[in-house]
């Protein structure tokens, strides 16, 4: 059950925000890549490889191909050598969000509904943090999922407000892989022969610089 209208949206926000470095990147790659029709997932520098910025994006219908992440990384490549926002030498990463990807806006949870992620909240709700279970429904607030593991005196059914979610994703599961690929199939049919795309239980990414 949802009452989230799940529609094709460049200007949906997302529910969590990077900061630092992270949120001064954003900031310059955002407005670039909006009218090229791509959203942000994800940002973030870690110390992959001596030093990694992954940069985790899709089209408003959730598509992400090979050739997306190379025009991306074509794009935010220049942009973030001018802006010189990171000291040392990094490598850049474009990726698609991938199967088991981040649950990062409120459509997300609307579109996956019915299948297994794990959630941490940045309050306790119930005595926990972490969470994993299959979410039940979703409205304009929050979601509801049952736990697939609950200790005696736990409720099976735990509410979650989105103001209260830290970070979310999908577990991969056969069914997961079944639904995925069930949509990959129906955006192929919509697309124009160029404009298709492939799902990959891994990330596709353009790694340069």
């Amino acid at each position: 059950m949802t009452d989230i209208t799940i529609e094709p949206n460049l200007d949906e926000p997302r529910l969590m925000e990077e900061s630092g470095v992270e949120a001064r990147v954003r900031a310059v790659i955002e407005p670039v890549i909006k009218p090229l029709g791509y959203r942000l997932v994800r940002i973030r520098l870690s110390g992959l490889n001596g030093l990694t910025l992954q940069i985790m994006a899709e089209r408003a219908d959730g598509s992400m191909s090979i050739e997306d992440c190379e025009v991306l990384s074509r794009t935010v490549s220049p942009v973030l050598d001018v802006e010189d926002l990171i000291e040392r030498q990094y490598h850049l990463e474009v990726s698609s969000p991938g199967i088991d990807r981040p649950l990062v806006r409120k459509s997300d949870f609307a579109m996956w509904h019915g299948h297994i992620i794990k959630a941490e909240t940045t309050t306790a709700i119930e005595g926990k943090r972490k969470f994993r279970g299959k979410i039940m429904s979703v409205d304009a607030d929050g979601f509801v999922i049952e736990t697939d593991k609950a200790t005696e005196g736990e409720e099976l059914s735990v509410r979650i407000p989105f103001a209260e979610l830290g970070e979310a994703r999908l577990i991969l599961t056969d069914e997961l892989i079944r639904d995925a690929l069930h949509k990959d199939k129906v955006l192929r049919e919509q697309q124009t022969p160029d404009e298709t795309f492939e799902i990959e239980t891994e990330d596709n990414s353009e790694e340069n610089r």
